[in-house]
């Protein structure tokens, strides 16, 4: 009979098993945890019963060679993300290697997630994920010659590509910590846009669309009265890339904007300062989505 775990329980599991995988792994070729303020943050709320929960998840990269004969220069990377809830749901796991196609780390990352799944029973499972790929990860450089190389390479290019944009829109945004995250994210994950404080807040994001799902999904795990995407754009840019990416944007980084409403202890935002904002860079269609208002 399985108990539900608590948080706290969880968040102990995970501080135990990275301290078990760097004492494992001394070397930083071998074991690199690349988010070090997620583990701070963790240890803080284990530490102090007030403390919230994290507000991101605890990341690292193992790096395996397998004992292969002839695979003896391969080197496989897994890059490794750990849920709040994990050991209670699985780690997030993606191999890569040099060597692999697309389609064969496609299969190989589908494979582990099932041995992990029928294996994975809310214990850690860090090593024994570590001790698949040592002993299989190999033999997937070789599969599907078939389908020749040449198109898979051709494939890769052809790649389409989205742009989103997403608008979101807070009960309000005070907070000097979150503003810096919005601000910190977005450079990170190379997106533009805009940030609006006070009451209500409004943020927009724009970039390639998986940044933009990274970004929600970080600020939506700090703690807000209300937080909503109110309206979401994306654009399929077939294969074009980078270039094509800078010429959707409609604002070239990502500031924090204060329209202050007069004597109004600088929290209520002037909306016609918003409007005319929007206005100028070709969006003033939000105005009403947010607003549900004609702007002026």
């Amino acid at each position: 009979e399985t108990t539900e775990m608590t948080n706290r329980e969880e968040a102990e599991i995970q501080i135990s098993e990275l301290d078990l995988l760097s004492s494992m792994f001394p070397y930083e070729e071998e074991f690199i945890v690349t988010d070090q303020l997620a583990v701070a943050e963790l240890k803080h709320y284990l530490e102090n019963e007030s403390a919230e929960m994290p507000s991101s998840k605890v990341q690292f990269i193992l790096n395996v060679k397998p004992e292969v004969s002839n695979a003896s220069m391969v080197e496989f990377s897994m890059a490794c993300a750990l849920p709040f809830k994990y050991p209670t749901v699985l780690p997030e796991i993606t191999v890569r290697s040099s060597l692999l196609s697309r389609s064969q780390q496609i299969h190989l990352n589908s494979d582990l997630k099932t041995y992990l799944m029928q294996n994975g029973s809310g214990e850690p499972c860090m090593l024994s994920a570590r001790e698949w790929v040592k002993d299989h990860a190999a033999a997937y450089i070789d599969k599907e010659l078939s389908s020749s190389s040449v198109t898979t390479s051709n494939a890769m290019q052809s790649e389409d590509i989205t742009f989103t944009r997403l608008w979101i829109y807070s009960h309000h945004i005070y907070n000097k910590q979150k503003r810096k995250n919005i601000i910190d994210w977005a450079k990170e994950l190379s997106l533009s846009g805009f940030c609006m404080p006070g009451k209500p807040g409004v943020v927009c994001v724009e970039g390639l669309q998986s940044s933009c799902e990274e970004f929600w999904s970080r600020v939506r795990r700090l703690t807000w009265k209300r937080i909503v995407i109110r309206h979401r754009e994306d654009v399929s840019l077939e294969g074009e890339g980078h270039a094509e990416i800078q010429k959707q944007r409609k604002f070239s980084t990502l500031e924090e904007k204060c329209f202050d409403a007069h004597g109004a202890r600088g929290n209520h935002m002037d909306l016609g300062q918003l409007y005319r904002f929007l206005e100028e860079k070709g969006c003033a269609d939000i105005f009403q989505m947010y607003f549900g208002v004609e702007g002026h």
